[in-house]
């Protein structure tokens, strides 16, 4: 039988660090308060549970690299009230459009919160346990083409598939070139059905063609994109825009 003077050794070979941070002050605890050994060993394994999952979302949340402090609360509905937080909390409660590899694309002009609300739907995402990434078009874009150049593309994008979601911010800044569109293309195509995309452009639909410099490209990529998604517009007038016209104002 083991004594308890091993007990830290165990915990830590077998990587309970959860455990090893408590047990002694639990096992103080269960003793006053007469706990039963099962309430002991429960309470131990919620410790390393809760532990596990703080551990999880820290290390998520640095590889998503998304823009800090852009979270839901922080998100101003009384600025931009064209989007509903009812539908912005669904989006982040149900997670089942992941599980169905669906889209979200958010359009709206500069300054009106899309990539606020994308990475605001990622925070959330990183929370339920799924992987997410955040990138601008244009180095999500860039990295790809470097890939194809090594000969690496169908490499790079399968290295991708390990995120459930993966946000593209301010697509209409991909430059209207055949290497550019072409593996942005191979991008939408490779996760069409299996793996979600969220999507910011300042560009509607109907302007797509200045990014995709081929017309059967264009309306390939919006097909796939479409039809499973959620489409969100952000119609008011920038923010970034009135907040500072309202801090000279008060000048």
């Amino acid at each position: 039988m083991s004594s308890i003077a091993s007990l830290p050794v165990l915990l830590k070979e077998l990587k309970l660090a959860g455990m090893t941070k408590v047990w002694q002050t639990l096992a103080k605890t269960a003793v006053e308060e007469h706990w039963l050994p099962q309430d002991y060993l429960a309470s131990l394994c919620e410790q390393e549970a809760a532990d596990r999952y703080h551990k999880r979302v820290l290390r998520h949340t640095h590889e998503a690299q998304l823009p800090l402090g852009k979270t839901l609360s922080s998100f101003d509905f009384d600025a931009i009230k064209s989007v509903k937080k009812t539908q912005m909390t669904a989006l982040m409660v149900d997670t089942q459009w992941v599980q169905r590899g669906e889209n979200v694309l958010l359009f709206g002009p500069s300054g009106v919160g899309k990539t606020h609300l994308a990475a605001a739907i990622g925070y959330a995402l990183i929370e339920k346990g799924l992987r997410v990434r955040f990138s601008t078009a244009t180095a999500l874009v860039q990295m790809l083409q470097k890939a194809r150049a090594e000969l690496g593309l169908m490499e790079a994008l399968t290295r991708l598939d390990k995120y459930v979601v993966l946000i593209i911010d301010d697509i209409g800044y991909v430059k209207k070139n055949e290497m550019e569109t072409q593996v942005l293309f191979e991008l939408i195509a490779h996760r069409y059905e299996s793996g979600s995309l969220i999507i910011t452009s300042n560009q509607a639909f109907s302007d797509w063609d200045q990014i995709f410099n081929d017309n059967m490209m264009t309306v390939a990529a919006i097909d796939r994109l479409v039809h499973h998604a959620c489409i969100i517009q952000c119609q008011e007038e920038s923010y970034r825009k009135k907040q500072s016209l309202q801090g000279r104002s008060k000048k």
